[in-house]
């Protein structure tokens, strides 16, 4: 049976030779608890307990608390957040789930980049019009992917809002673009323009202005990776490879 329950002359109640007072501190800062009861007594203004109403069973029962992990930030169930932004984490394994069409044009695309240094390492000799054709090329690509922006947030439902965010950095690649045809006679600074657009418009895709799927951003991160190493080893090859005129050589 359980110990008679006496009180003390400070009007503390002692439960098996353990003052509640303390049980109840003790319950409070143990972690990953609650309070399954309430206390089946009330305190009175003589702040005397009842004694008849406390039972061993019923005073006291605890159990684990399964805490929540609760996001910083609210999103709905389409996975879109306070600001609107659908931002979807991605790897490079995702680049096998892009769909073939998608997966074999953006390949292919780099072609145009790779032949210019392929076919200048090849010959040891660096031709100013394979480079310039390289340059015109790569400011067509960083028109591109500002356009595909600009697509991409125009149709209704589309997680890109088509605000001054995402259209208005929708058109800097294409002065990006514009400024290195400018550049055309300098190989290097046309270079350095494209690079910077490629730059830029892969920061906006990843960071900026999210919203694409998670296998088109693995795809944009390995093509312009691909495109700026290939601009980088033209650079390269007109410092160390004498220059040569491709009419020279079919003369």
């Amino acid at each position: 049976m359980l110990r008679m329950i006496r009180f003390a002359s400070e009007s503390r109640v002692i439960l098996s030779g353990v003052p509640v007072w303390r049980c109840l501190q003790q319950t409070v800062r143990a972690p990953n608890i609650e309070l399954n009861a309430q206390l089946p007594f009330q305190s009175r203004p003589s702040s005397r307990l009842m004694p008849s109403t406390i039972t061993a069973t019923n005073m006291l029962r605890i159990r684990p608390v399964s805490w929540r992990v609760t996001r910083l930030c609210h999103r709905d169930p389409r996975g879109t957040s306070d600001r609107g932004d659908l931002k979807e984490g991605f790897s490079l394994r995702a680049l096998g789930q892009a769909p073939k069409p998608a997966l074999y044009l953006g390949v292919s695309g780099l072609i145009p980049f790779l032949f210019a240094p392929l076919s200048m390492a090849a010959t040891q000799s660096f031709y100013p019009e394979l480079a310039c054709a390289q340059v015109v090329y790569g400011a067509c690509i960083v028109s591109f992917l500002g356009g595909a922006r600009w697509g991409f947030a125009l149709p209704a439902g589309s997680p890109a809002q088509p605000d001054w965010m995402n259209l208005g950095n929708s058109v800097v690649p294409s002065l990006l673009a514009w400024l290195a045809l400018l550049c055309r006679d300098n190989f290097a600074e046309g270079a350095l323009v494209v690079i910077m657009g490629l730059g830029l418009s892969l920061h906006y895709d990843l960071t900026l202005l999210p919203g694409y799927p998670s296998w088109f951003k693995a795809m944009r991160t390995v093509l312009t990776l691909v495109a700026t190493f290939s601009l980088v080893a033209t650079l390269v090859i007109k410092e160390f490879y004498p220059e040569k005129k491709i009419k020279d050589i079919q003369n």
